[in-house]
């Protein structure tokens, strides 16, 4: 007989381990963990510990891959990496569990009810049900109008997808088909919408930075900016500053308008917007939103308006019509 293989020994996976694991860009994606980041809390606190395939490469299990999402949950409540990247997952989970509880029950009586679509879309894409799910974000904007349909169930119901994955409790694939099916809906009433009056409102180009790929902030602002009169380009995910810079200036944007996640870095958001700020022509408004905590920090983003949420659109538009005024 032949003898096996030491794949333990050897730093690697076998087949059967290796057909669960996941590569280092695709644990980058899941989890908004970057590849630096990754190797940096392995060499430091000896976790995650990937193995490798034949070629080397690292290789992450499933039960990596899990307990890093929690680790990405807890640090956007602001734990620090040094405190809870080697804990156990029990530990972990605990600490998910103790401060959760206090904060909903405060917020219960001040916020509103959720919209009953969200928990409807939700059993949707829990039970495999994607023609379901897409009538029913569909059936919202019938009855509520795309602005309420935007800001009372995609808004909240896409946060409710990310934390069920986050939680373990909604498959990577599930997340991309919510993904995909809001994406379509979206850009068919996007584009059903009448075009704008010239000079209602700005010219507005949107987009993100290099390594953030969400793109449903984006969308569901451009939906708002279309509603208020705004004329819309999209140039979806990850452009280049160089290459939105070019576009603003050939499109004759007024604004550059960015959705950050909470997928990068605060120094790479604050660094990135620094940047195009300097880059762009000053009659070009750059505006940022979305769930970055790094847009919590408006002293160090001189010249960037940081939209508070999907609400500040609105004004933001009004604010814009305001200033072009005064100029004339």
């Amino acid at each position: 007989m032949s003898e096996q293989p030491n794949y333990a020994a050897a730093g690697l996976l076998d087949a059967n381990a290796a057909a669960g694991a996941m590569g280092i860009a695709a644990v980058e994606r899941e989890t908004g963990i970057h590849k630096e980041t990754l190797r940096v809390w392995e060499r430091r606190y000896g976790f995650p510990a990937p193995q490798r395939d034949a070629a080397g490469e690292r290789l992450y299990p499933a039960e990596q891959v899990h307990k890093l999402r929690l680790i990405k949950r807890l640090m956007d409540g602001g734990h620090r990496p040094g405190r809870i990247v080697g804990a156990t997952e029990e530990a972990l989970n605990a600490l998910l569990q103790a401060p959760a509880a206090r904060p909903r029950a405060a917020a219960a009586s001040v916020l509103p009810a959720e919209a009953p679509e969200v928990q409807a879309c939700i059993t949707h894409l829990q039970q495999h049900d994607v023609d379901g799910l897409r009538r029913g974000l569909s059936q919202a904007i019938l009855r509520r109008g795309l602005a309420g349909a935007v800001t009372e169930v995609f808004a909240p119901l896409t946060a409710r997808v990310g934390e069920l994955w986050m939680g373990g409790e909604m498959q990577v694939f599930q997340e991309h088909i919510f993904s995909e099916s809001l994406q379509l809906v979206l850009r068919q009433a996007i584009q059903g919408l009448p075009s704008p009056a010239p000079g209602a409102g700005p010219r507005v180009l949107l987009s993100t930075l290099p390594g953030e790929h969400h793109v449903l902030g984006l969308l569901m602002a451009e939906a708002l900016l279309s509603l208020d009169g705004a004329v819309c380009l999209s140039l979806g995910a990850q452009t280049p500053l160089g290459q939105l810079t070019a576009a603003a200036e050939v499109h004759r944007a007024d604004v550059v308008a960015l959705s950050f996640s909470v997928q990068l870095s605060n120094r790479a958001v604050l660094d990135g917007l620094q940047a195009l700020r300097a880059m762009l022509p000053a009659r070009v408004a750059l505006w940022a939103g979305g769930a970055s905590r790094a847009l919590r920090q408006p002293a160090a983003l001189d010249g960037v308006q940081c939209l508070s949420g999907l609400a500040a659109i609105g004004p933001a538009v009004a604010r814009w019509r305001e200033l072009l005024e005064s100029r004339l």
